[in-house]
């Protein structure tokens, strides 16, 4: 402990109580007794200086915010997950402050791909009698019944295995759920908060980290005064009859007492910023640990072993052989890349088609007679393109799929690492449900690819529903992918097999995407390398 910031400690009942140096109380009127980041001795700062990096991860546009760090590979190369997501649960009475912890946490940390998932958002559906019972705040909100439990458990541990979640959303004035709910994918961290957060065996289990926030009764009753007036519609009467009846009861019954439970005692809330220091530094060495290697990996595995039977190839027919000459040669014009690259694409997506499922379907001719042909056996099909390069097959697949959904995943290199890294995702609702052709050209290493895949699964999609194709692979990422996902079907009009020391292919296409598009290419360039997108 000698190496942490300056505090005094008090050990009490297995955990830390933290309280930075000059924390001096004070009397008078309630406004006084609110925290503030200089009651704690501290200078108002946004992120701890020993984690922050030179320029934050952010590009900022007039509607939105966007993070320009990608989530590093969560998985092996095996394909499947190593290590879940860390989990910070945040508990304390109502209006402690949590949620403001929360968000000085994730704003101290300065990563992305940080999750808030708030216990408000799994209140039970109320019935007719109990709507009106809330309505004349006699419904009893702090107690552990009002709560989804079930529902809360599936969806933090589903969160934490890193897959997709859909979160309901708690309307306050009506007392029920929206009809639409949002979804959450792709936390490294998450940070659960709560006023019962530590009241359920199954959601404690669920927890790397407990932290309590303990805020005086009366800082409380003000907080939830403001909120619930301003926020909630409520009148000053029916909020401090709901506080007197159930919220003030309820802390001392269920939530005060799980104070014991917790790893960390943050006293004053938000402001005390020493505690949120120590615990962000906790959190950044359990992010460490966690850091993977998955390319590397790749490149030593799997060689010189036969090529997978769900590799299709196709037909090098003299036609096919004459397209690859024309977009292999660094001397072709970028008119006629474009344009033979269309005439492959076309046919590579011909063929993917045809590992679709199918039924047979009798129909009549225009001559009355019967014809017993085939139709497609699933729900729908649904194109998943890997940007930038993979977004050129796009055109190929709508031209032969009438009304076909399309998905989009981002996936980098990081120059410095050299792993991929997943920097932005729209897929189409309830894409579980549906065949899905993941569209890259190039696939080297399979490090992009096996990400992407790795995506489709989180959302529930099937394995054996996936499709990769692809206009030139090396032999690696044929075996990479494989043998991480063997279910999934390849498809790709030509294999190379070597990879060199930049992981391109051999003797391969050159960066697709540059030679599309007429962009220039940097030195350092590989095969499955996506630049940065226009937004």
């Amino acid at each position: 402990m000698n190496s942490l910031p300056a505090y005094s400690g008090a050990r009490i009942s297995g955990c830390w109580t933290l309280r930075s140096d000059g924390s001096g109380g004070g009397e008078g009127s309630l406004d006084r007794l609110l925290p503030s980041v200089s009651s704690t001795g501290l200078s108002p700062r946004k992120r701890t200086t020993s984690q922050c990096k030179s320029e934050p991860p952010l590009l900022r546009t007039s509607k939105r915010t966007i993070y320009t760090a990608g989530r590093p590979p969560w998985y092996n190369e095996h394909g499947t997950q190593s290590k879940d997501a860390f989990v910070i649960g945040l508990c304390g009475g109502s209006a402690s402050g949590k949620t403001t912890v929360a968000r000085k946490i994730i704003e101290a940390l300065d990563v992305p791909w940080v999750v808030l998932l708030s216990m408000d958002s799994f209140y039970k559906v109320l019935s007719q009698e109990e709507q009106i019972l809330a309505a004349s705040n006699d419904y009893n909100f702090d107690h552990p019944d009002a709560f989804d439990f079930d529902l809360l458990t599936h969806t933090l541990r589903k969160l934490k295995q890193g897959k997709s979640v859909k979160i309901p959303v708690y309307d306050f004035t009506t007392h029920g759920r929206q009809k639409e709910w949002k979804t959450v994918y792709g936390a490294s961290v998450i940070i659960f908060e709560g006023i019962m957060a530590f009241a359920d065996k199954k959601l404690l289990q669920l927890l790397d980290m407990k932290i309590f926030v303990d805020t005086d009764s009366d800082i409380r009753l003000v907080r939830r005064l403001r909120r619930d007036i301003t926020e909630r519609g409520r009148d000053i009467e029916g909020v401090i009859k709901q506080y007197n009846k159930f919220v003030k009861p309820a802390f001392e019954q269920y939530i005060e007492p799980t104070m014991r439970l917790a790893d960390i005692v943050v006293p004053r809330g938000g402001g005390n910023m020493v505690a949120i220091d120590l615990i962000v530094q906790h959190v950044h060495s359990q992010l460490e640990e966690r850091e993977l290697s998955v390319r590397a990996a790749l490149a030593s595995a799997h060689q010189a072993q036969p090529l997978p039977q769900t590799l299709s190839v196709l037909e090098s027919t003299p036609q096919v052989r004459g397209m690859h000459t024309i977009i292999r040669n660094k001397e072709t014009s970028r008119d006629e890349f474009i344009f033979y690259s269309k005439r492959l694409m076309r046919l590579l997506i011909e063929r993917a088609l045809s590992f679709l499922p199918s039924q047979i379907h009798v129909v009549q001719t225009p001559q009355g007679e019967d014809y017993e042909g085939k139709t497609f056996h699933g729900k729908r099909i649904t194109g998943v393109s890997i940007l930038r390069a993979g977004e050129t097959m796009e055109p190929a697949l709508r031209a032969v799929c009438k009304d076909v959904r399309i998905g989009k995943i981002l996936i980098q290199t990081n120059q410095d690492t050299g792993e991929p890294e997943l920097h932005y995702l729209r897929l189409p609702k309830d894409i579980g449900e549906d065949h899905v052709i993941l569209m890259d050209c190039t696939v080297s290493t399979g490090a992009a690819a096996m990400m992407a895949v790795r995506v489709l699964l989180d959302h529930d999609v099937q394995e054996d529903k996936i499709l990769l194709v692809s206009l030139l692979m090396a032999e690696m990422g044929v075996h990479s992918v494989a043998y991480a996902f063997p279910q999934v079907k390849i498809i790709t009009t030509a294999v190379d097999k070597k990879v060199n020391d930049l992981f391109h292919i051999i003797p391969g296409i050159g960066n697709f995407g540059d030679r599309y598009f007429g962009t220039d290419a940097p030195p350092d360039w590989s095969d499955e390398e996506m630049d940065e997108p226009s937004y």
